[in-house]
């Protein structure tokens, strides 16, 4: 290892966006943006590595990992460097680096796609009287679909997905080669998420909100995070505020951060703060905390005993016996 620890300093070069700053060593690397193995300019013994940005637990145990060099001195180091995966029999596969990009996004994109597709369901169950949940797991129990990223709710955001779905439509517009179901996809989950702010209205009874609170329990994309990158409450609260509403939000970790992107919203200390005084209370991310709230508190708390469950956290018979009326996502359009 000791000799590799010396070329991986060295001669290797491994960027966290793989996008930009690989190109920008591709581009010493290949001047001439040769497709096949790159020509090295005299005395340049580079090699560049694309290594995108992962959680903890997905860089500890996989489901493979891709490389992206056919640089022979780059492709033993990376072996190292991943030998301890060995134990897990995690597949690497080596490849171009082109081609690793590409993995990279159409995984993404695709995945994407699968959330919008299981979003789309759920109106369409909204409409016919069927339950997206058990759509999911119907369809989710055939193994060639499988049952992750299936769960319907405000659509899709974070570093990744709008990102790399962005990315994949441009390149492959630029190349002449258009994904229609991707540019869909984007075009879908944009639309989406503004018309949250239309459901929360329709469960209070009035497109004009003017005078009423709306409580909003999380706004970050995803829960145990601060991440607030193209999370949905970037598109819905200002919507709502311009129908008129005032809102009043909390979320666990992610308030400081929001509080610079959600100009107008008042961030209150906790999940029953935000309850107080709300014409609807909307759960918005699904932080564990907010699966096991007091009902009664929370009903004796709001104006109004409307909930809007953008997550399905809570089964409809349960709100209706605690005399909520409540609107969720592709289970009926509103119980009370």
């Amino acid at each position: 290892m000791a000799d590799h620890n010396r070329v991986a300093r060295q001669d290797l070069w491994i960027g966290h966006q793989p996008a930009a700053q690989l190109r920008q060593v591709e581009a010493r690397a290949d001047p001439l943006g040769n497709r096949g193995e790159p020509v090295k300019p005299a005395g340049e013994q580079m090699g560049a590595l694309p290594c995108p940005q992962a959680s903890e637990r997905r860089i500890k145990r996989p489901d493979r990992v891709v490389v992206g060099t056919q640089d022979e001195r780059a492709q033993a180091v990376m072996r190292d460097l991943y030998r301890p995966l060995s134990l897990n029999e995690t597949p690497i596969v080596f490849t171009g680096r082109r081609t690793s990009e590409l993995i990279k996004y159409a995984a993404n994109a695709f995945l994407a796609m699968k959330i919008t597709f299981i979003n789309e369901m759920a109106d369409l169950c909204e409409k016919v009287g069927a339950d997206v949940q058990s759509v999911a797991k119907g369809i989710g129990l055939d193994k060639r679909i499988g049952s992750k990223f299936l769960n319907a709710g405000p659509g899709y955001g974070g570093s990744c997905f709008p990102k790399d779905t962005i990315a994949l439509v441009k390149t492959a517009q630029q190349y002449g080669a258009p994904t229609r179901l991707i540019e869909t996809t984007v075009e879908v989950n944009t639309a989406r998420k503004k018309a949250m702010a239309t459901k929360v209205a329709d469960a209070i009874g009035s497109t004009d909100l003017t005078g009423k609170t709306i409580g909003v329990l999380g706004v970050t994309f995803k829960p145990n995070t601060d991440d607030m990158r193209d999370a949905p409450s970037l598109d819905i609260l200002p919507a709502l505020q311009a129908m008129g509403a005032k809102v009043q939000a909390f979320d666990p970790e992610g308030a400081k951060e929001a509080a610079h992107m959600l100009e107008g919203v008042e961030f209150k200390a906790g999940a029953y703060e935000a309850a107080e005084d709300a014409d609807a209370l909307v759960i918005l991310t699904e932080w564990d905390q907010f699966r096991a709230l007091d009902l009664d508190r929370v009903k004796s708390l709001l104006k109004a005993p409307v909930v809007v469950d953008l997550r399905n956290v809570y089964k409809p018979a349960e709100m209706v016996r605690y005399g909520f009326t409540y609107a969720s996502i592709g289970r009926s359009e509103c119980f009370s």
